[in-house]
């Protein structure tokens, strides 16, 4: 049994985070804008994609070496969630009036504030990713085109917007996993890559890592699908894998999809945290 205490790796690493967050948004506006902009920020979960971004670099890079440089790219792909989940709440989307125990921000400050805010939270992920210093420009480069592509067309939106055009008639698995691994799989995704890419992987680490980043994907959103269901189980809800598949059976393929993420890291140095995070995936809905 592993001795790895996840929490005490985490916990600071979650608490520089939101500091780092907060401090994006100053006082160049009058108020609320400040207030709108750090909304989402403070109510944004356990910082997963950052975490695997900074756990994916430390597989990559020597043991004890400075993360300073990685550090823009995991505030980048938090600021591209928390977008996402402010533009996914809004009436014409997902309606959704409380995220996570907080009024969302359509709630809180209306529509065309709520759409203003996830175009700030989006546009301030690329400018903090282009202005890091210290790699390489043409390494920098990449890991901006990774963070575009997975977060635009090609990636996220791409998933989102076959979600919302199924409108709810999703009925079989296969299709179900190919709409999440647009939505949910394509950040979580982006960042072990970013992790990994700016940390200097070669291609066989990079393609390791890809492979534990889409199980772990998968097996998050399956487990996120069975804490829904008990929070909520309205049988007009949207589809899931729950549903089609029956709570315990969801429990056990999430199972198997962690333990085959882990499974990927097999021969590679100082995987701790990507292994406890990979469990950890799956023990929030056991």
């Amino acid at each position: 049994m592993s001795s790895f205490d996840l929490e005490a790796w985490s916990a600071p690493r979650r608490e520089r985070l939101s500091q780092s967050l907060l401090s994006l948004f100053g006082d160049a506006w009058p108020e609320p804008m400040t207030a709108m902009c750090r909304h989402p920020l403070t109510a944004s979960g356990k910082g997963m994609r950052p975490l695997l971004v900074l756990a994916a670099y430390g597989v990559v890079q020597p043991e004890g070496a400075d993360d300073a440089l990685v550090w823009p790219y995991a505030l980048a792909i938090e600021l591209v969630h928390a977008y996402s989940l402010v533009h996914d709440d809004m009436p014409c989307m997902d309606n959704d009036d409380f995220r996570r125990g907080q009024p969302t921000t359509h709630v809180l400050y209306g529509d065309g504030f709520a759409l203003l805010v996830g175009d700030a939270l989006l546009t301030e992920a690329f400018r903090v990713a282009a202005t890091a210093k210290g790699l390489p420009p043409t390494r920098q480069v990449q890991l901006i085109a990774e963070l575009a592509t997975s977060a635009g067309y090609h990636g996220m939106i791409g998933g989102q917007a076959a979600d919302l055009g199924a409108a709810g008639q999703v009925t079989d698995v296969g299709t179900l996993e190919r709409l999440h691994a647009g939505k949910t799989g394509a950040l979580l995704r982006l960042a072990v890559r970013l992790g990994a890419i700016a940390g200097g992987a070669d291609q066989t680490t990079l393609t390791q890592l890809t492979r534990y980043a889409e199980a772990l994907g998968l097996a998050f959103q399956l487990a996120d699908d069975v804490l829904d269901l008990e929070q909520d189980a309205k049988a007009d809800g949207p589809p899931s894998f729950p549903k089609l598949l029956g709570v315990e059976e969801t429990r056990h393929r999430a199972r198997s999809l962690s333990e085959q993420a882990i499974a990927a890291l097999s021969g590679l140095p100082r995987t701790e945290p990507l292994v406890a995070l990979a469990r950890y995936t799956v023990e929030r809905s056991l």
